[in-house]
């Protein structure tokens, strides 16, 4: 029988009490976690620290986790499910033409509940200190770009000439957030027909360029 989610307090009696009773879940935890993650680095994910911030007792983190460096292994593991899982599957979708296939892998990066840049880089901030950390950022990078690779030999490249571009492709995404670039989603858009025939050698359509401008505008709201 599974055990009831525990009803949570706040460790500070003075504080005015939380209205009724507060739960928070697994997932509450690992979404503070990360959050703090990009906000703070890594030393500051710490068990205290996240329950100040929900406002909540520390108890209920050993329902869901043995120990701060068990929450810190599903944070690591999620961050595998969620941004290298999302750009694989992105890569891996079916896709009439390679411009349309490389359009995409775009839609995963321009769309705010897509690939998530800043957990990325503060993933890879983490790694620095990590070696453990580092091996996963190392394994996360190959699965990412053998997928896109695989991507363009779908469309008929050569396996060394995929191989390149995958990485070309990747390594100027990564490299784009990693230099901040304070381009606005307009100044980004007029791009997009020279990265797509730079990334493919082949000139997209105005129409295949039109529907990415679309989706783009659209997820940006």
């Amino acid at each position: 029988m599974a055990r009831p989610a525990p009803v949570l307090h706040r460790d500070d009696p003075d504080r005015d009490a939380l209205p009724g009773h507060t739960k928070v879940t697994r997932g509450d935890w690992l979404r503070m976690a990360r959050d703090t993650l990009i906000r703070d680095g890594v030393d500051q994910v710490k068990i205290l620290t996240l329950a100040e911030r929900m406002e909540v007792s520390r108890s209920s983190f050993y329902w869901y986790f043995g120990s701060r460096k068990d929450l810190l292994n599903q944070l690591l593991e999620e961050w595998e499910r969620s941004n290298t899982g999302i750009l694989i599957r992105h890569a891996d979708l079916p896709a009439d033409t390679i411009i349309d296939a490389v359009n995409n892998f775009f839609r995963c990066v321009v769309d705010p509940d897509g690939f998530n840049h800043r957990l990325d880089f503060a993933v890879r901030e983490w790694a620095r200190r990590d070696d453990a950390v580092r091996r996963v950022i190392d394994r996360s990078d190959t699965a990412r770009t053998e997928a896109i690779a695989a991507m363009f030999r779908r469309h008929g490249y050569p396996a060394d000439e995929a191989d390149i571009r995958a990485r070309v492709l990747y390594y100027q995404q990564i490299g784009y957030y990693a230099l901040e670039l304070n381009e606005t989603l307009d100044q980004r858009l007029t791009r997009v027909a020279g990265y797509l025939y730079c990334f493919t050698g082949v000139q997209p359509t105005g129409a295949q360029v039109r529907d990415f401008h679309d989706h783009a505008r659209r997820v940006a709201g």
